[in-house]
């Protein structure tokens, strides 16, 4: 998997990282990424997905709600939260390879409060994994490279296969949350 803490700490880094990755390198990467966090959940049951854990550092600007910006997130908050992610990502990154200049956003983030179940989890992972991976089946032969956009400040600008690997470079920053959820989680039923 590459190195998510090198683009943290160095996002000049991702030019160098992503130089080069060919359309099955960021497939790989993907399968990596989820198949992660498929193997997190993979012992989860349905409380799990809707357990309250504990989070002091909980803080959420972007929150819908003012009553939601220091709200713990459940297993199902994270999961549709780090897909619905990737996938803008990935949708991003298909229109650069084929030329198209950068227009806005392209997400939607399915509701967390309609995910209940451990198999919708898994679902949505699922779904996520085919997304990403059709939107790889789109780019061309020969991807437009020279199509380059700053993704946000402090950031290089970067090409297709930059923004592919920001959207997993998203989901890597979850990563500890959803095995922390989990811990909690798990702990919790074991003392009911």
């Amino acid at each position: 998997m590459i190195d998510y803490d090198q683009i943290h700490s160095d996002p000049d880094s991702l030019l160098e990282i992503t130089m080069g990755l060919t359309l099955d390198d960021l497939r790989a990467e993907l399968h990596e990424m989820l198949d992660a966090f498929e193997e997190m959940i993979k012992d989860c049951v349905d409380e799990d997905v809707v357990f309250q854990p504990q989070d002091p550092q909980a803080y959420d600007p972007d929150a819908a709600r003012s009553e939601d910006v220091h709200l713990a997130w459940t297993l199902a908050h994270v999961i549709v939260h780090l897909t619905a992610s990737a996938e803008e990502k990935a949708f991003l990154s298909a229109e650069m390879a084929r030329g198209v200049l950068l227009h806005g956003r392209s997400r939607y983030e399915v509701p967390w409060q309609e995910v209940t179940t451990i198999a919708e989890c898994r679902q949505r992972l699922a779904e996520s994994r085919r997304i990403c991976l059709a939107c790889l089946d789109v780019w061309p032969d020969e991807p437009h490279y020279e199509n380059k956009k700053i993704p946000w400040k402090g950031y290089p600008r970067v090409d297709a296969r930059g923004f592919f690997i920001l959207g997993l470079n998203h989901a890597a920053d979850h990563l500890e949350q959803v095995r922390d959820i989990v811990r909690q989680a798990k702990a919790a039923r074991s003392t009911v």
